[in-house]
């Protein structure tokens, strides 16, 4: 505290003088002497020391100052002259007033005149005056002071606790990191000292979390976070001001765990699901790059469709090579060297194949098995252009010669004419001149070095020969011979060739050397250069592959660039945002009918450049797939008439008869329905089945003779030709039938092969023909139902012709009603019904029965009148008299017979009742005994009938009474 000084001492010398001065006044007389006495007195100014220092607390008004306002005054001890009477503060609204304590000391004190608040001002400095009490009581002649300087100081009192400037903080951490700092919280006091107004310590009031804060209010993680512990921490932190006060509200903390950030592509999914049929689907509809906040100038990014596991290195359509040849535009003459293996092409039975790509036909080769292609199938004239097309895959790698064609000497020698084989990683054409040619050396031998040769991938080679000229093209593009060597032309020799697959026969040996290893498929030969490159890249391109259709106004700064294929795609872009949405919009299309399910494989690789290639993040590439379903398989269905019968002059004609004339092929799918409405969530409702008819091509049509096959020199089937040649449709006849080959619509197939006609110049002892027909599509990936037809031979006998004989034959009568049954179910064309039996051998018939008659009666009289020992030698010999002479009889067998058994037991039952009642009306005067002779006669017609046709005729007598 501070303390007053005690009031100083007037010196004794200097009070002794003002002693003397005032006795020596005071005698020298009256009133003129109490005047000089004042004046002599009140000399001298109040003192006050220069400077002042105060402090002052704000819940208090005194100041206490230092040193303590004292004023001196050397007029004392006199009254008035020397004590003090007050003090003079000077400023502007100065908030203090000074105050005498004690007048004869001079001592005051400063005091506040209303409440400070030291938020408001910390100090004050003002000026000060001291003045005494003058000559007298009335106060005159009154001495100032000099002005003194006043700092004051207002003390702060902790009246105000912390408050944070956030009402709540947010941070974001990324797992697995230890932090130095994660976020800042900051409160502040709004006490005015350095005390009261400092925060001087924070805390978390929340337990067992991994965080702390410092002094300064720095939050930090004291472990490793884990996000998959906890994905989110929310904090409560408070703070301290100096003085222990605490904040009056604390404050929220969220800091949010993220998954350690990797640069790379995100927001993807490995599989995809595409159905058949639903055009372009987006692959990456969601992807985005995470670059983790690093500097990146650019990214590459490559999209591969990885393909090579389906078919012939992707989704192609599956036909026959020739066909394929035809739907891309190519000239006819192909010669197909690895067909499907079918009853008229057979050679490649024996050839492994790879049957698990939907009737792709792949042929194996490893390394030991050959085939040869039968005479005739390829003829080639080396002096004209011709083309070798085939789709390849070599391996695994060997530095033996391997060769694909071989056409060499059969026997004898082992010389090549030409060839195509592969040497390592080489491809060679072999083509040696033929003997005519002059004498001298020409280009034999054409050499190129490609990769292609030895990756174990599938590749299309097409082969275009004009000498002296051989172009080559692999997947669509030319590649010229690095090496051309040249030979003589061959010497001439009177040998058959061998055309080989997979091999060369060598004919001096007579055994098959430098096998292939790998796979073949679509190896053809046509005469004529293959020239138009569109019909190359048909033959060659995919029906499936990756699609990017980009806005006009979409994706600026993105260079797209697609390979032929379609099956890599590369983008490159410096805006990350417009780079993902040109990810986004990649696409897979398949655009086969029926594609072949399965897994397409997909596969993003990227290539960063950074501003500082020193810390360039590093993108690892993305793999997933496309999973093409199971399309819906079509139903082909074939219907039409299956039974008929036509009479044998049509068989025999020139334009025989219409195996389907009534021919109808249609397709159909059978699709699930969701129920609609309610009851698509009811899982009791199951779904429906609908059939829907589509519309698909077919490549092949084979109808076939069942039972004995066809005898060229008495039958055939006969196809037209200029419609044939007009639709583009081959056909290829055999003893077993004949096959329709060729892409075209199910109305073009059905139009040919209702055009289809059977033929049969010797119909005598023909009695019936069965045909099956089968079509497909897509080279047998689906068939139809099997359609059998049965045609029936109507035999049509002569009138004139054995009429004697017919009217020895009582039993067809029978047959006359035969000849109207009903052929429910069948197609009789131009029928006649007495075709068996004409009129007139009807008529003949009727007077042989009434002949026969007589003769029973005749006999029956004869019988009673004679004896019975003579009518026994009578019965004798008349049983001989009467025994049938049939040695000229000719009997002609109904063909429908075998069609009529389900209607003979009811027609022959009404047909024995209509004989019974008609001979029952015409012999009205006949005894009982022949009445009943004349129906055992008659009763069974029908066993009457089986027995004639299996033995001679005989008289049924045993029921003659004698």
């Amino acid at each position: 505290m501070l303390r007053r000084p005690a009031p100083a001492l007037v010196p004794a010398a200097g009070l002794l003088p003002l002693l003397l001065t005032g006795l020596l006044g005071g005698g020298g007389g009256g009133g003129g002497g109490g005047g000089v006495w004042a004046a002599r007195v009140n000399k001298h100014k109040p003192w006050l020391e220069p400077t002042y220092h105060g402090i002052v607390t704000e819940n208090d008004n005194t100041v206490l100052l230092d040193p303590p306002l004292i004023a001196l005054d050397k007029d004392a001890p006199l009254r008035f002259a020397g004590e003090i009477c007050g003090f003079k503060i000077h400023g502007q609204n100065v908030p203090f007033d000074a105050v005498v304590v004690d007048k004869s000391t001079g001592e005051g004190i400063i005091r506040s005149k209303e409440k400070l608040d030291c938020e408001l001002q910390k100090d004050y400095t003002f000026t000060i005056q001291a003045y005494d009490c003058g000559k007298g009581p009335d106060g005159t002649g009154v001495k100032k002071s000099h002005k003194a300087t006043v700092h004051i100081q207002v003390n702060d009192v902790n009246e105000y606790a912390p408050v944070f400037k956030e009402k709540s903080y947010k941070a974001t951490v990324v797992e697995g990191k230890q932090y130095s700092s994660i976020l800042r919280v900051e409160a502040v006091d709004a006490d005015c000292s350095p005390q009261f107004s400092q925060i001087c310590s924070y805390d978390i009031i929340t337990p067992d979390v991994p965080f702390t804060v410092d002094k300064d209010g720095y939050i930090k993680n004291t472990e490793k976070l884990n996000y998959g512990k906890e994905h989110q921490y929310k904090l409560t932190v408070t703070a301290y001001d100096c003085g222990k006060k605490r904040a009056t509200e604390d404050v929220l903390v969220k800091i949010t765990i993220k998954p350690t950030c990797t640069p790379g592509w995100q927001g993807w999914s490995n599989r995809i699901e595409y159905e058949p049929g639903t055009g372009a689907l987006a692959v990456f509809p969601n992807i985005h790059l995470e670059t983790c906040d690093e500097p990146v100038a650019s990214v590459q990014a490559t999209v591969e469709l990885e393909t090579s596991h389906i078919g012939k290195g992707c989704d192609r359509d599956t036909y026959s090579e020739k066909s394929l040849h035809r739907l891309c535009g190519a000239a006819a003459g192909t010669a197909e060297l690895l067909p499907s293996p079918s009853s008229s092409l057979n050679w490649t039975i024996g050839l492994p194949t790879d049957n698990g790509h939907d009737s792709d036909q792949v042929f194996e080769f490893n390394g030991t098995q050959a085939v040869r292609i039968p005479d005739g199938i390829v003829s080639l004239n080396p002096k004209e252009p011709f083309t070798i097309s085939v789709w390849m895959r070599h391996g695994p790698f060997g530095r033996r010669k391997e060769t694909i064609l071989c056409s060499s000497d059969k026997t004898d020698m082992n010389r090549h004419h030409y060839s195509l084989y592969v040497h390592g990683c080489r491809l060679i054409f072999l083509l040696r001149q033929d003997p005519s040619e002059e004498k001298k050396y020409k280009p034999a031998e054409f050499h190129w070095k490609l990769n292609q040769v030895c990756d174990e991938e599938w590749h299309h080679l097409v082969l275009n020969v004009e000498l002296p000229r051989v172009t080559l093209y692999v997947d669509g593009v030319s590649h010229e011979p690095f090496s051309v060597t040249e030979d003589y032309p061959l010497h001439p020799a009177k040998i058959e060739t061998q055309l080989v697959v997979g091999a060369c026969w060598q004919g001096g040996d007579l055994h098959m050397t430098q096998f292939f290893r790998g796979n073949l498929a679509g190896l053809t030969v046509r005469s004529g250069k293959l020239a138009d490159k569109k019909v190359i890249d048909c033959l060659y391109t995919c029906k499936e592959g990756l699609d990017l259709q980009i806005p006009d106004d979409g994706s600026r700064g993105v260079q797209i660039q697609a390979s032929p294929s379609q099956s890599v795609l590369t983008l490159v872009g410096d805006d990350f945002g417009e780079l993902d949405k040109a990810m986004q919009r990649v696409s897979y299309l398949n655009s086969r009918q029926f594609p072949t399910p399965g897994i397409r494989r997909i596969r993003i690789t990227s290539n960063v450049k950074c501003f500082n290639e020193a810390t360039c993040i590093v993108v690892p590439p993305v793999e997933g797939y496309v999973m093409v379903l199971q399309p819906e398989e079509p139903k082909i269905s074939l219907s039409g008439i299956h039974h008929f019968a036509r009479a044998a002059s049509e068989f025999e004609s020139s334009e025989g008869v219409f195996l389907f004339p009534e021919l109808r092929i249609i397709s159909t799918i059978t699709r699930e329905v969701e129920p609609e409405g309610d009851g698509a969530e009811d899982p009791t409702v199951q779904e429906s089945l609908v059939s829907e008819e589509i519309v698909h091509d077919l490549d092949t049509c084979e109808v076939t003779v069942e039972g004995e096959e066809l005898n060229p020199e008495q039958e055939s089937l006969e196809v037209d030709m200029a419609r044939l040649q007009q639709k583009g449709i081959e056909v290829s006849h055999s003893d077993l039938g004949v096959v329709f080959t060729g892409v075209d619509t199910m109305a073009s197939y059905e139009e040919i092969l209702r055009l289809l006609r059977y033929r049969n110049w010797h119909t005598r002892s023909l009695l019936d023909r069965k045909f099956k027909l089968i079509c497909s599509e897509l080279n047998g990936r689906y068939l139809s139902n099997e359609f059998k037809v049965e045609v029936n031979v109507i035999h049509t006998a002569n009138p004139m012709e054995h009429a004697n004989h017919m009217a020895a034959q009582p039993q067809f009568v029978h047959p006359e009603h035969r000849s109207f049954v009903d052929l429910s179910g069948h197609n009789l064309a131009n029928p006649h019904p007495f075709a068996v039996v004409p009129s007139t051998a009807t008529v003949v018939i009727v007077v042989c029965v009434s002949f026969l008659v007589f003769m029973i009666i005749l006999g029956v009289f004869r019988i009673r009148a004679a004896h019975q020992r003579s009518m026994r030698d009578q019965d004798s010999g008349k049983e001989n008299e009467m025994d049938w002479d049939d040695s000229a009889l000719t009997i002609t067998v109904n063909p429908m017979e075998t069609y009529e058994d389900q209607h003979s037991s009811e027609e022959e039952e009404e047909e024995e009742e209509e004989e019974e009642s008609e001979d029952g009306e015409e012999e009205e005067d006949i005894t009982s005994a022949e009445s009943e002779s004349s129906e055992e006669e008659e009763g069974g017609p029908g066993d009457g009938q089986n027995a004639t046709r299996q033995q001679q005729l005989e008289w049924d007598d045993s029921t003659l009474s004698y």
